[in-house]
């Protein structure tokens, strides 16, 4: 986490990073059901799991259900996430069963391009899938989360080369080209409901279906984030401005960050 400091009440200090998980992490209610990807997504699932949340129902596709790691998981597999599970259910299951018949309530995703609809590219970057400029890790179990998850939150790292007018390769879908799209797919989840990042928070248009700026974190300025958009950003006519982190959201996150080895730290 390098973003530069911010002055919080008590006189602590945060990171554009700890403000965005600590918005991700207020994103989910208690007694939830939430799919969780590694990285960003996890670290918030987690915080909010030992703060407002410790009802929340963490699912790791490995096949675990109810998982309440006492630190954060490096992978899906990691033994940390059976150990504490509830069940430990076959990954044939975790889809059929629990994801795709729309078990899930929330779906929490990180991408690596996201467009000004919602659809994530975790794939490739370039204009050629055979001959990609960058190969990324790959689809995992997005394609489905997005699909099917009663609605999905994306977590990222806001720039104009994440945020583009549209991706490379869709991985997961969001809204596809616009409204009604989804429907024409068969999709049953509602979408992305929100995309968080390190500024601020993109809901979309409920007629348009586009991403649309509606909060932006404590000293951001919507010139900030427009400048960070690969888009022309619509911002929303009640735009808020969204709350520091409390003290006991930064002590847990970084208790949680702390159980990182170094070397993932920066992941």
């Amino acid at each position: 986490m390098n973003a530069p400091g911010t002055a919080v009440a008590g006189g602590g200090v945060f990171t554009a990073d700890e403000m965005m998980t600590a918005c991700a992490a207020r994103a989910l209610r208690d007694g939830m059901t939430c799919f969780v990807g590694i990285g960003l997504p996890s670290v918030a699932a987690n915080l909010a799991r030992a703060t407002h949340a410790p009802n929340l129902v963490l699912i790791y596709e490995s096949g675990t259900i109810g998982a309440k790691p006492g630190r954060l998981p490096l992978s899906v597999g990691d033994g940390v996430l059976a150990e504490t599970a509830d069940a430990v259910v076959s990954v044939p299951e975790i889809f059929n069963y629990w994801l795709q018949s729309g078990r899930i309530d929330v779906g929490f995703l990180g991408a690596a391009q996201l467009d000004r609809f919602g659809n994530i590219n975790t794939t490739v970057i370039g204009p050629s899938y055979a001959g990609p400029k960058v190969r990324l890790p790959g689809a995992g179990g997005a394609p489905e989360i997005a699909a099917s998850c009663r609605e999905v939150i994306v977590v990222l790292r806001q720039s104009p080369r994440s945020l583009v007018d549209r991706v490379d390769f869709v991985t997961s879908v969001g809204f596809g080209e616009g409204p009604g799209h989804r429907e024409r797919l068969g999709l049953t989840g509602a979408g992305p409901r929100k995309v968080i990042t390190d500024l601020g928070i993109l809901e979309p248009d409920p007629e348009t279906c586009e991403l649309t700026l509606t909060g932006v974190f404590p000293g951001v300025k919507v010139a900030d984030v427009e400048a960070r958009t690969g888009w022309d950003l619509a911002v929303s006519d009640s735009l808020d401005v969204l709350s520091s982190p409390s003290e006991a959201e930064l002590t847990a996150l970084r208790a949680l960050r702390a159980t990182i080895p170094a070397h993932e730290r920066a992941a």
